[in-house]
């Protein structure tokens, strides 16, 4: 099936068996059940149709929450013919041979709505095919894709093209599409409620898939009603969705990262077991928590960077999935430590004048002289040896000559940066004795 009721397949059809999916399918946008930021009243899809001026677009969202269905009964709410295809499946003499008879169509006064699934599977040349068919109205493209439009499908697109998010189906939505299987099928779950709650977070915000699971508890013999215990022997849970390089990827990590540095440990445990429930790999993980370590604990709490290559080198012993322990350990330790990013900017900032400032030289009394004609030249000339100085601290200047001295590193009054804040401020006085 292709979408949250797609169609059922044409063994099926023969056969008389008309799939759950099949049976539920919407007749009206009216009936959809979820997805109220985009159906809603004063939603995008509904003020279109009431202005009669629907424009292309693009549905982005995981599966079975309804995008192929919607896109059906937008073609119907519009006169127009629906025409589905998907990118996996089709390649450029396909993709001719629609729009050749989208145009002819269109000579006979009946406009064309097509349906991409998994658009983002083209590649640039064959989306860029779509534009002109789109520019002169042939064809009104309504695409879906489960991976960020941004990153997957061109800007020429883009900008023909609203992008809507539909979202998983929430625990209510759920449960009334649950209601719907019931009426339909003429019998309540022979399910116990916690085993009916069960099976709708077994579903994950996939409406097509608690229909299937649906199909297989009412397929079961025996008049009993299931306990959650009796339900998990016979159902497997569904794998939760998580593509290790997509979208779903950097969206967690993000999650992992900031709630970090918001110093809440049991966000950040509770992103790092999704992770690693999705099957991600343990080594990316800690490379990226030893990173949080360096940015955002920065000198607050010097010992937090060795605590995670520790963490990480006990993984590398242990493995999985004890070393994992390890890991948590490392995350739990900086979410808690004091945080500081005053070397990560200060850091930046180094960075953005080096480049500013291009090839300055640095001042000649700071240059080595190995040799007659750089000692002529005044390599080294007034150097202040600073061991030799009071306090071990001369107070020359080190950027070049025509520079005013920056200030990069502005320690935090957190942690361990508090007392370099007052080794600091220590120096600083005396550089400004020693230039009166």
């Amino acid at each position: 099936m292709a979408d949250l009721f797609g169609d059922s397949d044409a063994a099926a059809a023969e056969s008389g068996h008309r799939p759950l999916a099949d049976r539920l399918r919407p007749r009206a946008l009216a009936e959809v059940i979820g997805q109220e930021q985009v159906l809603g009243p004063d939603a995008p899809l509904t003020v279109m149709l009431a202005s009669g001026a629907l424009s292309s677009l693009i549905f982005w969202g995981p599966p079975g929450v309804g995008k192929t269905t919607i896109a059906r009964l937008l073609a119907d709410e519009t006169d127009l013919h629906f025409v589905q295809i998907s990118a996996i499946f089709s390649g450029v003499p396909e993709l001719r041979k629609v729009f050749d008879a989208a145009k002819l169509r269109r000579r006979q006064g009946q406009g064309t709505l097509l349906f991409v699934d998994e658009i983002h599977r083209f590649n640039k040349a064959q989306q860029d095919g779509f534009l002109p068919h789109m520019e002169d109205g042939t064809i009104l493209l309504v695409g879906a894709t489960t991976e960020n439009p941004s990153f997957e499908l061109n800007a020429a697109v883009l900008s023909r093209a609203q992008v809507l998010v539909l979202e998983r189906l929430p625990h209510d939505d759920l449960e009334r599409l649950a209601q719907r299987a019931e009426q339909e099928l003429g019998k309540p779950l022979p399910l116990q409620p916690d085993a009916r709650e069960a099976l709708l977070e077994m579903a994950d915000g996939d409406g097509r898939a608690l229909l299937n699971l649906i199909e297989q508890v009412t397929a079961w013999k025996g008049n009993e009603l299931l306990d959650k215990t009796g339900l998990s022997k016979r159902l497997m849970r569904r794998a939760a969705q998580y593509d290790k390089s997509g979208d779903s990827h950097y969206n967690l990590i993000s999650a992992l990262h900031k709630s970090m540095r918001g110093s809440d440990p049991d966000a950040a445990l509770y992103w790092l077991g999704r992770m690693l429930e999705g099957g991600e790999d343990p080594r990316y993980l800690m490379r990226r928590i030893t990173r949080m370590a360096v940015e955002d604990v920065g000198l607050a709490d010097p010992q937090a960077q060795a605590f995670c290559l520790q963490a990480w080198e006990t993984y590398e012993r242990l493995g999985s999935p004890e070393g994992e322990l390890a890991i948590a350990q490392a995350l739990t330790y900086i979410c808690l430590a004091p945080k500081s990013n005053a070397v990560y900017k200060a850091y930046k900032g180094a960075r953005k004048l080096a480049r500013s400032t291009g090839s300055e030289p640095p001042p000649k009394h700071i240059l080595n002289a190995p040799t007659k004609l750089m000692k002529e030249q005044g390599y080294g000339s007034g150097y202040a040896y600073d061991h030799d100085a009071e306090d071990g601290f001369s107070g020359q200047n080190y950027f070049p000559d025509t520079m005013a001295r920056p200030s990069l590193y502005e320690p935090v009054e957190r942690g361990f940066e508090r007392e370099l804040k007052k080794r600091q401020d220590y120096f600083a006085g005396l550089r400004a004795k020693r230039k009166t």
